[in-house]
């Protein structure tokens, strides 16, 4: 069996987009972001997520939420073969600057119908200590 130049035995085998690496730009975590009564209003999908598999958290001003999913869906036939067998694993994240005046109590989030809902304030004035004085030696 003589082949063309360039062409792989297995092209159509692993012609599949399961087989295809995720691309940096996909579709996940796709996120919209609204002004609402004085706040912002992140609206992010999350589809094929329980609420136990997402975290969101608050550091240096940054609000990051990881969402972290394992599935292990096996079809079998009426014999009891394995027809199909297919894995997932991923985790994918995002951040967004909110400001370092906002604290975790301000924010307030929702998991619903696979969409998480994340509310903040749009513009908390940052507190500032209280000064002290300053011992000269």
């Amino acid at each position: 069996m003589k082949l063309l130049p360039g062409f792989s035995l297995f092209d159509d085998v692993f012609d599949d987009n399961f087989f295809r690496p995720v691309n940096k730009t996909s579709s996940f975590m796709k996120t919209d972001i609204r002004e609402v009564d004085g706040n912002y209003v992140l609206d992010m999908e999350l589809p094929g997520y329980n609420k136990e598999d997402i975290k969101i958290a608050l550091k240096d001003g940054y609000l990051t939420v990881t969402a972290t999913r394992n599935d292990d869906k096996e079809d079998k036939d009426d014999k009891g073969n394995v027809v199909r067998r297919e894995r997932f694993a991923g985790t994918c994240t995002r951040s967004f600057y909110v400001s370092d005046a906002v604290t975790e109590e301000d924010i307030k989030a929702k998991y619903d119908n696979g969409e998480l809902h994340i509310t903040f304030p749009k513009d908390k004035p940052k507190e500032i200590a209280e000064s002290k004085p300053i011992a000269i030696e």
